[in-house]
């Protein structure tokens, strides 16, 4: 069963903890200075997060030619697990569960940032009375 009912949905939670991570002082300039533009391209339900870090921008439904630094494409789900704590990019990217176009070593330096926004993540579910996402794994 997919955690997510359709695009919307990813783009509220996913693309959702971007735009607060870009809205926090602290986080938001180490993610600027990083440089990067990260694409996300989900699967089940199909959405893509263009996340523009020196702009400062989250866009849902990123236009195709607008150029990422890097792309990840993973199943939606496999997303959601990242922001529950549960995923280790290089190892779903060892196992295939994520696929990355790009300087890979760009996004795994941005990991630490990440592990500050599970429990905003968490919250951002519990704000929506989303506990099904928040307990399921």
């Amino acid at each position: 069963m997919a955690y997510f009912k359709d695009a919307d949905e990813v783009y509220r939670y996913i693309g959702g903890i971007f735009e607060e991570a870009l809205q926090d002082p602290e986080l938001s300039d180490r993610l600027v200075t990083s440089g990067v533009v990260l694409r996300i391209n989900c699967r089940e339900p199909t959405a893509t997060i263009l996340v523009d870090m020196p702009k400062r921008t989250v866009t849902s439904g990123a236009a195709p030619d607008t150029p990422a630094t890097v792309a990840l494409s993973m199943n939606a789900d496999v997303a959601h697990r990242f922001w529950l704590g549960k995923v280790n990019i290089s190892m779903a990217l060892a196992k295939g569960e994520m696929r990355a176009k790009g300087p890979v070593p760009q996004i795994l330096k941005l990991v630490p940032v990440a592990r500050q926004l599970f429990p905003r993540y968490r919250k951002l579910l519990e704000a929506a009375g989303r506990f099904d996402l928040v307990n399921g794994t």
